[in-house]
């Protein structure tokens, strides 16, 4: 009897590698996607290995001789529907966080930072972070400072969440094929970078293993450009001044003890040291290491804001995109110890961010978001 093919939205089924040979009778889909819905608690989630439409070649198959060659750009765009594919199934079976509102903040209370910074973290659920013995120190810092608890990435891959962070868009279905580089996808829609200009504020990127200042181009080493979202924005590449903003890591430390700060900083670790490819408690490590002397600097303890949150959660939990995450307020005016209980995705972070600069004018998902004004205490 010919095996029937999965359901999508009827019983929970769990399906092993061994198992997913089973599912692809008739060459469904071109035999590049699985997928098995996985019951976690009440989450129920979907996960799709489309790593066939990428590996699988008719040079490496002897079944395929008879086949028409498989261009790389037929392979791409298979990847591309397969991930399409999933998303839209998603939609309709995976399960949601509860949207909590934030409460309003009081009129005219708003805290205006001087200089505001984000750190992103990489791919690690909220209950492997918080109370982890990996992370001390961000524990530290999340039980000083504020922890949005009900916090949930966009999407999956990497960059669309990034995107997000910093354009208000995930730009999907182009950006989840996490390889698109600045000079293959140059983004000139509304983005963080032109709206603090036209409002007269300074920003840099420090990104760790960067090659030299201005570099805007591909992955070199443990330097991820993809991590790097802002050297994707026309309005840098495109301009001689503000691409100088693209710095190594290593000159923060120097902006910090000139008393030098941009009003705005993109905080890049490498792949290794912000938990890709190396433990979390590296990660952890990094972040009191050069994190560390930047909150406790004369500086940052007058007026600043940092966001220390991870882009996504593990490939398996797509709840509301990108899966449960931990996003940790640290400023001078956060309320001590403060638990959220709203909901939040990346686009409250880009909000609050520019918000608390007196930007007005915010980028995509970013002008309707969800505001962060609840961690604070009133100035």
């Amino acid at each position: 009897m010919a095996a029937k093919r999965p359901s999508f939205c009827g019983s929970i089924q769990i399906i092993s590698s061994r198992e997913s040979r089973r599912y692809r009778p008739n060459n469904w889909l071109n035999e590049n996607l699985i997928c098995a819905h996985v019951h976690n608690r009440t989450d129920v989630r979907l996960l799709c290995d489309y790593s066939g439409a990428m590996q699988r070649s008719p040079q490496n198959d002897k079944s395929a001789h008879s086949k028409s060659t498989v261009s790389h750009t037929s392979a791409t765009r298979n990847r591309l529907f397969v991930l399409a594919f999933c998303a839209f199934t998603l939609a309709g079976c995976a399960g949601q966080a509860a949207n909590t509102p934030p409460p309003p903040p009081p009129p005219g209370q708003n805290v205006r930072f001087g200089h505001v910074f984000i750190v992103v973290e990489e791919n690690a659920n909220y209950a492997d972070i918080v109370a982890s013995p990996s992370m001390p120190y961000l524990n530290g810092l999340v039980g000083k400072y504020g922890l949005a608890t009900n916090y949930f990435a966009n999407a999956h891959p990497s960059q669309p969440d990034y995107l997000e962070l910093t354009a208000g868009q995930t730009f999907a279905p182009l950006s989840l094929t996490d390889s698109l580089t600045p000079h293959t996808f140059p983004i000139d829609s509304d983005n963080v970078v032109r709206d603090l200009l036209a409002a007269g504020k300074t920003w840099k990127s420090y990104a760790e293993n960067l090659p030299s200042v201005g570099y805007a181009g591909d992955d070199v080493g443990q330097y991820s450009v993809r991590h790097n979202p802002l050297a994707y924005f026309t309005d840098v590449q495109n301009d001689a001044v503000q691409v100088q903003n693209l710095v190594p890591f290593t000159q923060l430390a120097a902006d910090v003890a000139n008393a030098h700060l941009p009003d705005y900083s993109f905080l890049v670790p490498n792949s290794c040291n912000d938990a890709h490819d190396c433990p979390l408690s590296t990660a952890d490590a990094w972040l009191k290491s050069n994190i560390d002397p930047l909150i406790n600097s004369t500086q940052f303890q007058k007026d600043g804001l940092l966001i220390i949150l991870f882009d996504e959660a593990s490939d398996l939990d797509f709840t509301s995109g990108g899966g449960h995450v931990i996003a940790v307020v640290v400023s001078p005016f956060s309320k001590p110890g403060y638990r959220s209980i709203a909901f939040y995705q990346h686009q409250s972070v880009l909000r609050l961010m520019l918000e608390g600069l007196g930007v007005t004018k915010r980028p995509g998902d970013a002008a309707t978001a969800p505001a962060m004004w609840e961690f604070f205490n009133a100035p």
